[in-house]
């Protein structure tokens, strides 16, 4: 059993690999502060996506507990794609943290099915009381923290922070002022792979607002994403419309989605998920293209 890392100074454990970039002062400290706070904790429960905050505070907590009082925990329902669970497993067993899946059941929900501008916090609401209920008590937790960072927390369209507190999450990231740009910065520094990864909302993500989210309608949309991904574009968002499929790309991207064979391909591979017609969005990824329009009303 390895010893607790309360005895390790913090940050002393990172810097060790060599050809990995410093971290600047500023963010140094940040993430000492995370591993400080976090060293607090007894036994530690991470919310895991794979995606890069999650990832950071993962390799962190187990830099400030060690392995064997943390675990990493992802919620799996239709919401979540085919290829974020395995590239969500792939990320922790490279950490070296153990992944614990657990069965969420928000679409259960009906509030969540009616999929309004605070979908994310039932979705949210779900899986931190699984947690409690169902691994928790099993771990021996006496925490569970989720990776909001400090950027996340003044936006207005993230209903499920609402959650978070509600159910006395941690948030570490966010506590220490660590802004998506640090901690990419920091992954940089520990040699996560996920360091640039884009950000990968849920499925239901891409249904627009008060349009009913449907295990059906999440199926579909990862078959489509999976026939973008296939083409070699790294970053895409499948917005369902009904029989329509608009297709957004990063801008670098669309001048090569346009020309034949890439287009054609693009085409059969969205129709051979259910949609009848396929658009290519000019204006790109729009991230909150459903919600940030409906919160930002509400709150101006």
């Amino acid at each position: 059993m390895s010893a607790p890392a309360a005895a390790v100074p913090p940050g002393a454990q990172r810097g060790i690999l060599p050809g990995m970039p410093p971290l600047r002062p500023t963010t140094a400290v940040k993430a000492d502060r995370v591993v400080r706070d976090l060293s607090r904790v007894g036994r530690l429960g991470v919310a895991f996506s794979g995606g890069v905050d999650s990832a950071v505070l993962l390799a962190l907590a187990v830099e400030a507990l060690g392995q064997d009082r943390v675990v990493a925990i992802l919620g799996v329902s239709p919401s979540l794609a085919n290829d974020e669970r395995s590239a969500a497993k792939a990320a922790a067993e490279l950490i070296g943290a153990r992944l614990v899946e657990v069965v969420t059941r928000e679409g259960e929900r009906p509030a969540y099915r009616a999929n309004g501008p605070d979908r994310c916090y039932h979705c949210k609401d779900e899986l931190f009381a699984t947690i409690a209920a169902e691994v928790a008590p099993i771990e021996g937790l006496t925490a569970i923290a989720y990776g909001e960072n400090a950027d996340d927390a003044q936006r207005v369209d993230r209903p499920g922070s609402r959650a978070a507190a509600e159910h006395d999450v941690l948030r570490p990231l966010a506590a220490a002022g660590l802004t998506k740009v640090e901690v990419r910065e920091v992954a940089r520094h520990l040699d996560l792979p996920v360091a640039d990864k884009p950000a990968a909302p849920c499925l239901a993500s891409r249904v627009p607002h008060h349009e009913p989210v449907t295990p059906e309608r999440l199926r579909q949309i990862d078959r489509a994403e999976r026939a973008v991904r296939d083409l070699g574009f790294a970053d895409c968002r499948v917005r369902h419309h009904g029989q329509v499929a608009r297709v957004e790309l990063l801008a670098c991207d669309l001048e090569r989605a346009m020309a034949d064979p890439v287009r054609d391909l693009l085409l059969t591979g969205v129709q051979a998920a259910g949609f009848r017609f396929v658009a290519i969005d000019l204006a790109g990824i729009q991230s909150g293209a459903f919600t940030l329009d409906l919160v930002e009303v509400r709150h101006g």
